[in-house]
Parts: structure tokens; sequence; C-alpha cells
């Protein structure tokens, strides 16, 4: 059974997050997706690496605080949430005001950072909305 999954970017307008597209799912393993093996958050440098499924970073503990991301997943242009009942918070900077931005990506859901954009933390939580 295909699940549809949402892809948000992160767009240049101010608006945090802006629905881009649905994508269907591979059913490959139940709950993993685009190499990202489940109950992981899996970080895509490069938008080669997103199309090739091949992640260069993944968390997966619930943390209380967010957890700075280190060479392999902070700057990433994408992020994927393998894990079915808990939402993955991500930090990022605004790079043409400096600013410190939050954005929330629900279960089974992945996300796209534009260039304007540098994520640099993670947070996982356990609720499943956002």
């Amino acid at each position: 059974m295909n699940t549809i999954k949402r892809i948000a970017t992160v767009g240049m307008a101010g608006a945090a997050l802006a629905v881009a597209a649905l994508a269907t799912a591979p059913t490959a393993t139940a709950d993993s997706y685009n190499g990202c093996v489940y109950p992981r958050v899996c970080f895509y440098l490069t938008n080669s690496n997103w199309n090739s499924g091949s992640p260069t970073a993944a968390y997966q503990d619930v943390t209380g605080s967010y957890q700075n991301l280190g060479a392999n997943s902070r700057g990433a242009d994408w992020v994927h949430n393998t894990r079915n009942d808990d939402r993955a918070y991500l930090r990022y900077i605004n790079n043409s005001t400096g600013a410190t931005q939050y954005v929330c990506v629900p279960p089974n859901h992945s996300i796209n950072f534009v260039s304007a954009y540098t994520v640099t933390g993670i947070r996982i939580d356990t609720a499943a909305t956002c």
C-alpha cells in the first residue's frame, strides 16, 4: 500500500512553511522512505543525496532540548521524518536576516530547505501533531 507523504519547502517569502507538493512513497519497507530507516529523522546534505535516497545523517533520540547538527546534517537540503508518532522540530537560520526560526515536521513527512535557510538543530518530541 502506498503512503502519501507531504513534502514542504521552506520558502524565501517569510512564511516558515509552504506546502510544495505531494509525493507517493514506495513500499520498500513498512516505515522506511527514501533510504531513511524507521524510526529516524534523516538529513540529506544535497539534492543529489535526496534523489539517490542516500541520507548523510540520522537522528532518533527523543530529547528535551535541541541537538546541534554535525557536519553531515547542518545545512542539509532535505530532511525526512520516518517516525510514526513523533514530530521533529528543526531549528534553522534565515541567511538574509540572521534570525533563528523553527519549523515542525510531522511524522512521515519531508521538508526541503532552499539556500536562503540553514538548518542547525533538531528536537524530537513524543507527539504526533505539530
